[in-house]
Parts: C-alpha cells; structure tokens; sequence
C-alpha cells in the first residue's frame, strides 16, 4: 500500500513548521521537519570548524551527516531536539543557524547525504514533510503538494515576534535582511532550488491567520487523499 504523503515547501518564515505539526496531529500522521535536519547539520559543522571549509574538508563533512546522532524526543510541551544527547531545540531555531542550515543545503553532496534520512520518514499511517524541497525532489510521489509562502515583510515580522517570545533583542530590519538574503540562496541554488512543484497548490499567507491557512489545507488535502 502506497503511504500517503502531504508536503508544504515554502520559504523561511511562512508559517509551514507550526501548519505542518497541525497537520500531522490533525490526521494522525508522522511528521518530518527536513529544516530540523539541515540546522543540526549545520550547527555541529559549525561546532566542528568545518562549516567555512566544506569544499576542503567535504569528505569529512559527508562522513558526518551520514552519523549525526539526531533524535526527535516527545514531550507534554511538544517535541525536544536532540544532537549528541544534548537538548538543542531552541538553538537551532536562532537566525545563525538557520544561516548555517542554508550554507549545508547548498552543497550537493551534503544533500544527497541526508536524502535517504529523509526519505525513511515515510511510513504508515502518513507523512507530512515539511521544507523547500520536499515536492520537487524528496517527495515527488506526494499525493498532496502545498507551497506556503508570504511576503518577506511579514516573515519578518513573525520571526521578530517569535524571537522575542524567545526572549531575544532583535531588530526587524536585520531579520528582513536575513530573510531576503536567505530566500536568494534558497531560490539560486543550483541542487534543489527553492521553488513549487508544477502540481503545488500555492497558499499566501501574508493576510491569513493560521486558522484560515489551515483550513484551506485540509480542503485541498482532503480532495487529494480521500480522507
């Protein structure tokens, strides 16, 4: 039996992290937060010294994407991410490494190194992958495709609020510019670029509350899976 798969690609800040949990608890499906993978990745490359050497020291970097010691532990305030035993959730969701995910995601081999990690998330009931690649290259099969997007203003805008739920001093213009630099890199790479599979059903959220999002989501996905 083929595993149902629903994916949202989009770029950083347009909500698809929080909308893909929803998702998941919503039909009981797994959950795959590729971005997770990228930032732990990215966080112990840079921990390592590796992450301004990766064309000279690629082989080395390859070796340990392929062993990361990564777990997804679940709790009663949601889920802990773990690299190397040590609870780096919060950590990894910092404008810094979120700078160090998109370094790694820009390298072919780093990408073909944590493919198959990916790949193995898909499993009964269902998956929602969440990511910028998961259509167009991780996941092509998906029965439901979404690409969540919204402007680079009010990305920004959420990321500021989020960071100071966080407890962190941030200014919006240093967020925004992070946002539009990040989105350039994503959307000109040459391996997997930032972009909606041509079959994606394309969601703005810069107007929409969560709650509105959702619930165009469960419209499409239900039309896709007969669910």
């Amino acid at each position: 039996m083929t595993v149902q798969i629903i994916t949202i690609d989009g770029p950083s800040g347009s909500g698809k992290g929080t909308l893909a949990a929803k998702l998941a608890s919503h039909y009981q499906f797994h959950l795959l937060d590729s971005g997770a993978l990228y930032r732990l990745l990215g966080l112990s490359l840079h921990q390592q010294e590796l992450l301004d050497c990766l064309d000279s020291a690629l082989e080395k970097c390859v070796k340990i994407a392929t062993n990361l010691d990564i777990k997804f532990v679940t709790t009663e305030t949601g889920t802990q991410v773990q690299l190397d035993d040590e609870d780096v959730t919060q950590t990894i969701r910092t404008e810094r490494v979120g700078e160090f995910a998109s370094k790694v995601a820009a390298i072919p081999e780093l990408r073909v190194a944590l493919f198959e990690r990916q790949r193995a998330f898909a499993q009964e009931p269902g998956l929602v992958a969440d990511g910028r690649d998961m259509a167009t290259s991780i996941f092509p099969e998906a029965q439901a495709k979404i690409y969540l997007t919204a402007s680079a203003e009010s990305r920004a805008a959420r990321r500021v609020k989020q960071l100071q739920g966080m407890g962190l001093d941030v200014k919006i213009s240093d967020i925004l510019a992070n946002i539009q630099a990040r989105d350039k890199r994503d959307m000109e790479r040459t391996v997997a670029p930032l972009k909606p599979a041509a079959d994606a059903y394309i969601i703005d959220s810069s107007e929409l509350g969560i709650d509105e999002v959702f619930k165009l989501m469960t419209n499409f996905v239900e039309k896709q899976l007969a669910i």
